[in-house]
């Protein structure tokens, strides 16, 4: 129930229309909260970094409770290129790490992979935001070979390594 996921399904439904008027090959992919080098500093990860780092509070929609299925930007570019290897006619996969990590929990590996403690400011949830997101790969592993490899215990050390050589 929200503009974001409404916009998504849309798009996969064009997608679909294409395959069957045109008769083109549409692999239709479903990302799962990307992460990583490079990430746009308005996402999660990256702001609370930011914020953490100059000491600044992190805005926490919620009780913390919210749960995302974080993607290591390497395991979403193995999945896009599995796709180019191979024709499917119209395909849906999903790309994710297929396990969940809790908004605390994800909090606590930036601040251990930082040295420092996060300044919690507590915000009302969101309206259309959903408790929890989970990636099933069990399609893009049978049909593409998909393995995930990067836990998001190793990925916010590898983000926070990047974002302290980057930050200026």
């Amino acid at each position: 129930m929200s503009p974001y996921a409404a916009s998504k399904l849309a798009c996969e439904a064009l997608g679909h229309v294409y395959h069957h008027i045109y008769g083109l090959d549409v692999a239709m992919l479903r990302f799962f909260t990307v992460y990583g080098p490079r990430q746009r500093p308005d996402l999660a990860i990256h702001k609370f970094t930011k914020l953490v780092d100059a000491g600044k509070p992190i805005p926490v929609f919620g009780d913390g409770s919210t749960a995302r299925d974080h993607t290591f930007i390497t395991d979403i570019l193995d999945g896009i290129l599995a796709c180019t290897k191979k024709e499917f006619g119209f395909e849906v996969f999903n790309l994710g790490e297929s396990q969940t990590i809790r908004l605390d929990q994800l909090i606590s590996l930036i601040e251990s992979a930082l040295g420092k403690k996060a300044g919690i400011d507590r915000q009302p949830l969101q309206p259309g935001d959903v408790p929890i997101t989970f990636a099933d790969i069990s399609k893009a592993q049978r049909m593409l070979g998909y393995q995930p490899q990067v836990k998001a215990e190793k990925g916010i050390p590898l983000f926070v390594d990047w974002f302290r050589k980057n930050r200026h």
